[in-house]
């Protein structure tokens, strides 16, 4: 048990020190996370804008074909009109006639909305896209200083994984189960104890606690916080 107890001591120290070095970056990972999102966000809404705007002169010359299609039929039809024998086909004609005018009008409207649209999309468009210069020199900076705070501590990150590996290899499934658990929650799975308190939520240990737990026989909790507490037998060795 004590072998067990001092390997997962091992292994808090080392993360301990893996800890410190994340903390040498500091925020970077997460605001370099945050600018490439908004960076991919606002790169798909410009995308999206430019498709919109596609979309819409498309529309508009196919409008236009339509509109040029329509005026040589409506000035058949008038032609078409004077020379009409029937009144019959002279109201087939006019509602031919009233049909294609009022298409006609009907499209010039649309393109007029699809001009409008068009503009105001790439009003948006040009407002945009330099914010995408700014994101991109930003996540730049970010990104070169967090790879010179890495080139400093990648031999030494690269040894201490090395290192808990090993470790890691050596403890049992059960106990390396509760470490992680202990670890997600409270970040230091193992302490020792300090002046008769746990040192990771300063509850105090009683005497008769404390002497049960440097027999070093078993896996003592702290019954406040829930820690692995250890001996300073453990801890110095």
């Amino acid at each position: 048990m004590k072998a067990r107890l001092k390997l997962l001591w091992e292994l808090q120290k080392i993360d301990t020190e893996l800890d410190k070095l994340d903390e040498l970056r500091g925020e970077l990972p997460r605001e370099i996370e945050l600018l490439q999102e908004k960076l991919k966000s606002l790169t798909e809404t410009i995308n999206e804008k430019k498709k919109q705007k596609e979309e819409s002169l498309q529309k508009r010359e196919e409008n236009d074909d339509k509109i040029a299609e329509s005026k040589a039929n409506l000035k058949k039809y008038k032609a078409q009109l004077l020379q009409v024998k029937t009144n019959r086909e002279y109201d087939a004609l006019t509602k031919e006639i009233d049909y294609t005018e009022e298409l006609i009008q009907k499209l010039e409207q649309e393109n007029n909305s699809l001009a409008d649209l068009s503009k105001k999309l790439t009003k948006e468009i040009e407002e945009l896209e330099p914010e995408i210069d700014v994101l991109e020199n930003e996540l730049k900076e970010k990104k070169k200083e967090l790879a010179e705070i890495d080139k400093k501590t990648n031999k030494e990150r690269s040894e201490l994984e090395q290192k808990r590996e090993e470790v890691v290899a050596k403890i049992t499934r059960a106990d390396l189960s509760l470490y992680k658990r202990i670890r997600e929650a409270k970040g230091r799975a193992v302490v020792p104890i300090r002046r008769n308190a746990c040192e990771g939520c300063f509850a105090i240990i009683s005497s008769q606690r404390q002497l049960e737990i440097r027999r070093n026989d078993k896996i003592h909790t702290c019954e406040s916080c829930g820690r692995i507490l250890i001996s300073a037998e453990i801890e110095n060795e």
